[in-house]
């Protein structure tokens, strides 16, 4: 813990000429954002196969950062005198309530907080439930190949010899993926009983998944119509995601 607060209060120092007293605040947005960065060819793996639940493991291996966080704003050290304008970063939305209730100078900021967490869920939210029915349609229009048989386990079974889904589960894969894109709502409770530096850590870190996401659909579909224009010439065209 003492190396994470060591890395954050020294990039508070770097932009505290510009920032202030919001110096550690956007410390923490930068901190997270390099977290991201480094888990970035993670993400990229997991959507290459992508499932109503890729990008699991880079959630995962995020929860020790998100931990050291909440941590680092809960007990004593150099951090928790520190503020994001009114509200100092160790507060929570309680803490607001009391001290000028939910449109005092501290409710504000939490106020903002929220906000900014309700419109990046709302767009995941929305991406999700898109990116579902387009699943769901293509599933629909693919041309139904004659079922294979399965081989036996030992050796040479592999992938290839695996049963395809049933309606039921392609189904049931399709409301899974309508529902888990509303789990980004689950965020604003989070940031409400956790310590305002961790709410701009999940702030940060959920509007990196989605806009991360948005960016590799769109290499994705740049991918697929460049290798359908070059289709008729015979040459086979690489991913690059």
């Amino acid at each position: 813990m003492s190396v994470f607060t060591h890395l954050v209060a020294e990039l508070g120092r770097l932009l505290e000429p510009v920032l202030a007293e919001s110096a550690t605040a956007a410390a923490i947005v930068l901190f997270t954002v390099l977290v991201r960065l480094a888990l970035h060819p993670l993400s990229r793996a997991a959507f290459r196969g992508a499932t109503p639940v890729a990008g699991c493991l880079p959630l995962l291996l995020q929860l020790p950062v998100f931990f050291l966080m909440y941590q680092a704003f809960t007990s004593g050290n150099e951090l928790l005198s520190h503020r994001l304008f009114a509200a100092p970063l160790g507060s929570r939305w309680t803490d607001a309530l009391g001290e000028g209730g939910p449109f005092g100078a501290q409710g504000l900021v939490f106020l903002a907080l929220f906000g900014a967490i309700a419109v990046v869920a709302a767009w995941s939210a929305v991406r999700g439930r898109r990116s579902a029915a387009a699943a769901a349609a293509a599933t629909a229009a693919a041309p139904k190949k004659p079922a294979k048989p399965v081989k036996k386990a030992g050796a040479g079974a592999g992938a290839a010899g695996l049963p395809e889904l049933s309606a039921e589960q392609q189904e049931a894969m399709r409301k899974l993926g309508g529902v888990l894109p509303l789990l980004s709502f689950g965020t604003l409770i989070t940031a409400a009983v956790v310590p305002l530096a961790a709410g701009l850590y999940l702030l940060t870190t959920t509007a990196w998944s989605v806009a991360e996401r948005v960016w590799l659909e769109h290499r994705k579909a740049r991918v697929a119509a460049r290798a359908a224009a070059d289709r008729p010439a015979g040459g086979a065209v690489r991913s690059s995601l």
